[in-house]
């Protein structure tokens, strides 16, 4: 036998069963994600996504439109970060789906939050500085995680609404385009109460096009 097969024999089994040990576990990771993956998408939870969902009232019905949607990690960035978002995002309640985030961290999860935005609006500000007509209107935005009512999906939201329609919200329910959209009008109504009485749960913005 030649002298190299007896060498590499040997390193095989010298490392065997560290080989053994490494393909075993890849297989079982690989097991739990799948099992995890799926239970996921039977409970219809997708809290490691982040929706950018507009609120809109016009002409006395709710309008919910998705600006864009991304993952967790693509939007906060830091590991550490996303991990305390999902955290946090499993705390809301049906009477508060605001995330429970730590006062002194908000405001540096709404700047990514942001900061995504301002990418996707950017052309209202370069307009605006070559002198072309420019609309805006102050937004509000905060970070919520609905778990009441019809929910189909849980993901984390990052809730929009223009800063005049949330302080003014009107007494009576508007008109919905699908029954279950109760539950955002719920979720506008106590974002209503919590920028009264807790703003440093918002950050403010200026959106235009």
């Amino acid at each position: 036998m030649p002298v190299w097969l007896e060498q590499w024999i040997g390193q095989v089994r010298d490392h065997g069963s560290k080989l053994l040990a490494a393909a075993v576990f890849t297989v079982i990771g690989w097991g739990i994600g799948r099992w995890r993956s799926k239970r996921a998408w039977r409970n219809r939870n997708f809290l490691n996504r982040l929706n950018f969902s507009l609120n809109l009232l016009v002409d006395g019905k709710l309008l919910i439109r998705t600006l864009m949607e991304k993952s967790c990690e693509e939007v906060f960035l830091n590991q550490s970060a996303v991990e305390d978002v999902l955290a946090s995002a499993k705390r809301t309640t049906a009477a508060n789906p605001l995330l429970p985030l730590a006062k002194d961290d908000t405001w540096y999860y709404l700047n990514q939050v942001l900061n995504e935005l301002a990418e996707k609006f950017a052309t209202a500000p370069l307009k605006r500085d070559l002198n072309q007509p420019v609309c805006t209107a102050k937004y509000l935005v905060c970070l919520t995680s609905e778990s009441a009512g019809e929910i189909r999906t849980r993901k984390i939201r990052a809730m929009i609404i223009r800063k005049d329609q949330l302080i003014a919200l009107p007494e009576e329910a508007p008109q919905f385009e699908s029954p279950h959209h109760i539950t955002r009008w719920q979720t506008l109504r106590i974002m209503q109460a919590k920028y009264a009485s807790e703003p440093h749960q918002f950050l403010e913005l200026e959106l235009g096009v």
